[in-house]
């Protein structure tokens, strides 16, 4: 293999269960660098048939293999050995990441390869500290409660953090003796084969680990398939949808990771310094391309002009430019279609009367590329569609409000409900704030995302939680056995 930052990498085969399989087809997936428009890489585009072969080997090693029936501490010790990798080749992860999706390497390093290690460290941490039997007294007699590996698991990851979310997956049902089947997007493929490299050296048993990227057609048939038993999924509302009504024909578990409109509240006593500080990098993070992303940024009207202009100016001179490049802190979108999606969210802004406080079109520089200018739009009111809608790029909407009621209230009013923030100098009443917005994840002056606490959304942002012990959870099912009374074993 060739590292896709200089050179173009080629995949002929596979991973199914640990090991290189031809595909049953022979369609494949060009990989574009969305920095200078040119392939940077090609893999197997799978088939249903290799769907149907990667399913029976995870089926099989699910079914009579070592791995549900191991010791956790084995399986833990083979995790770690995986985590010990992936950070020992952080940098070729990240630039593996950055070359596909242009994500900045600055925040590849951070975001995408050490923070996935992070991931990887909390999931065992959880598994350390969870029991897998427990003992109770119950009314009719003892009883006997496990803990048991929920099966066979369909992992759907993103080409925005693709190592990312494949870690919030895979770790914590790999640690809780699942075999799964990872299909990463079409986008940005490349790091899963690296994954499956690593996971195979670490010592990880034939069969538990197959990756088929492929688009959502052949997705459709893996989360359909009656050979899985739970599926984990991260990408829109629309493909969630399709996801939760395919996966209910067979009452498939199902885990949805979905799409955001997250508000920062920057209330009147705020240090205007620490909050346009804290929110500005978390607006435009990864391009404008994190569910995550504060998106609407609420100011009170006595400090509007204020902040519109210290936001202007702090999106207007952010550095827009070759990902690669260590001083860039915005690059390219992933791809044409998602340039032009910001682009026409940008002409609906205009249309729908909101004030284009900065930004707005395509920088000169570079002169390829998929690239958008950090925008920010003023004046903005929560029922436009800029409001509303997940652009997913580099495009910001701040809302003006007249007091704490109506800026919960505007903060609220979305059909999103995963991440947020408020800036304030009372960090008491920023909990309160954060107490009264239906949001599965907030922070009170800073931005963060803790992988020991419980990450998911409310209302369209998803079902079921990722990381910290409940995100653990949903790859064990409970199982009861009745004990005689008198047992006292």
């Amino acid at each position: 293999m060739t590292d896709p930052a200089n050179g173009r990498v080629e995949y002929g085969h596979l991973v199914i269960g640990g090991a290189p399989a031809e595909p049953a087809g022979r369609g494949t997936i060009e990989v574009v660098s969305p920095h200078t428009e040119a392939v940077i890489g090609r893999v197997p585009h799978a088939t249903r048939e290799d769907v149907d072969r990667a399913v029976a080997t995870a089926r099989a090693a699910f079914d009579a293999g070592p791995w549900p029936r191991s010791d956790p501490k084995e399986r833990i010790a083979v995790v770690t050995r995986i985590k010990d990798a992936l950070a020992a080749r952080h940098e070729e992860v990240a630039r593996t990441v950055t070359a596909q999706n242009g994500s900045p390497y600055s925040w590849s390093v951070l975001g995408q390869a050490l923070g996935a290690v992070m991931v990887w460290e909390a999931a065992l941490a959880v598994a350390r500290d969870t029991g897998y039997e427990e003992r109770r007294t119950g009314i009719l007699g003892p009883l006997l409660v496990r803990r048991a590996p929920v099966g066979v698991v369909a992992a759907v990851v993103p080409w925005n953090a693709p190592q990312f979310v494949a870690a919030a997956k895979l770790a914590p049902a790999l640690l809780a003796g699942c075999p799964v089947i990872l299909k990463p997007s079409p986008e940005a493929p490349l790091d899963s084969y690296l994954l499956a490299e690593i996971a195979a050296e670490a010592g990880l048993p034939d069969g538990v680990l197959s990756v088929l990227p492929a688009g959502p057609e052949v997705g459709e048939y893996l989360v359909g398939h009656p050979g899985v038993d739970k599926v984990s999924f991260t990408g829109s509302v629309a493909a969630g949808r399709r996801v939760m009504e395919v996966a209910a024909r067979r009452l498939t578990r199902v885990t949805l990771e979905l799409g955001g409109k997250s508000a920062a509240v920057i209330l009147p006593d705020a240090d205007l310094d620490a909050a346009v500080g804290g929110i500005v990098p978390n607006a435009w993070m990864n391009n404008g391309q994190a569910c995550v992303a504060q998106t609407r940024i609420l100011a009170p009207r006595d400090h509007y002009a204020e902040i519109a202009e210290r936001l202007a100016a702090a999106a207007s001179a952010l550095v827009v430019g070759d990902p690669f490049d260590p001083a860039t802190q915005v690059g390219p979108l992933v791809a044409r279609r998602q340039q032009q999606r910001s682009f026409d969210y940008i002409d609906l802004g205009r249309r729908e009367g909101a004030e284009l406080l900065t930004g707005g079109g395509r920088p000169a520089s570079p002169e390829t590329g998929w690239y958008v200018e950090p925008t920010l739009f003023g004046n903005v009111r929560n029922d436009m569609r800029i409001a509303r809608e997940e652009i997913f790029g580099p495009v910001i909407c701040l809302l003006p409000y007249e007091s704490e009621e109506e800026a919960v209230r505007i903060a609220d009013d979305s059909d999103y409900g995963l991440s947020g923030s408020v800036w304030t100098a009372d960090v008491e009443r920023g909990i309160g704030v954060a107490r009264r917005i239906r949001t599965g994840t907030f922070s009170v002056n800073t931005f963060s995302l803790d992988m020991l606490g419980p990450f998911g959304g409310f209302k369209n942002s998803g079902l079921g939680r990722e990381f910290g012990p409940e995100g653990f959870a949903a790859y064990l099912e409970h199982q009861t056995i009745h004990l005689p009374a008198d047992w006292e074993g």
